[in-house]
């Protein structure tokens, strides 16, 4: 099975439509899947339903297809560093489903696992609460989240081999995983393709079986917040 494939848009050919859910990868613009996200802007796709732990800033990441109106509903736990985010979603343009960061990660992997939901303590009491079915064990409410299981997930590793597996850096790995697992068709962008059989299965994050599709590609290193301070007087 062919899995290798020259750039996004050949790698995305076919299975882009207009009110997908897909499942991305990223921590603050570390891990993101930019290549990946700017042929989705190319290819004119709208409607789209998109669960990230954030969606980028203004001119990078889901940020992109905010810009395009593009994206009709957003599944995130952050959603700073975005002021076009902000507007849409205070004048009404954008649905936001806010879920807390590590119920995200969560549902996706239940998804991934085949897992339809799951009970959790975190957002009991609170707005993220409101409509969701409430169940108590030994004197305690646990609320029903359901697993994500996306029309696609985009993800961003560091090495792949050409069977798919994949290792990730640092806290690009707080997210793809998970996101890479949840979707139906899983399509990667990495810095480095290797051969098969010369990772260690040991430092493998994620098997080949979920992944369906690889490109490889130049990345841009970015920095949310940059903090220095001044160097000190010789």
């Amino acid at each position: 099975m062919k899995k290798v494939y020259a750039n996004a848009a050949e790698a995305l050919d076919g299975i882009l439509e207009d009110g997908m859910l897909i499942a991305s990868g990223g921590f603050g613009l570390c891990g993101i899947p930019e290549l990946l996200l700017a042929a989705i802007r190319e290819s004119g796709v709208k409607d789209l339903t998109f669960a990230s732990n954030n969606a980028g800033v203004d001119d990078f990441g889901i940020g992109i297809l905010l810009q395009t109106k593009q994206v009709k509903k957003m599944i995130s736990s952050y959603v700073g560093e975005n002021a076009e985010f902000m507007r849409q979603y205070l004048s009404g343009e954008l649905e936001l489903e806010f879920t807390p960061q590590g119920t995200l990660a969560e549902r996706m992997r239940a998804g991934g696992s085949g897992i339809p939901g799951f009970y959790t303590k975190t957002g009991v009491g609170t707005v993220i609460a409101e409509g969701k079915d409430v169940k108590n064990w030994n004197g305690q409410d646990y609320i029903l989240e359901e697993g994500i299981f996306a029309d696609l997930a985009i993800v961003k590793a560091w090495k792949a081999d050409e069977t798919g597996n994949l290792i990730f850096r640092k806290t690009a790995r707080n997210f793809n995983p998970p996101a890479a697992m949840c979707g139906k068709i899983c399509v990667v962008e990495v810095e480095e393709i290797v051969p098969t059989g010369s990772l260690d299965p040991d430092h493998i994050h994620l098997p080949g079986i979920y992944v369906h599709r690889i490109i490889q590609g130049d990345h841009e290193n970015r920095i949310e917040q940059r903090t220095t301070r001044k160097r000190e007087e010789a």
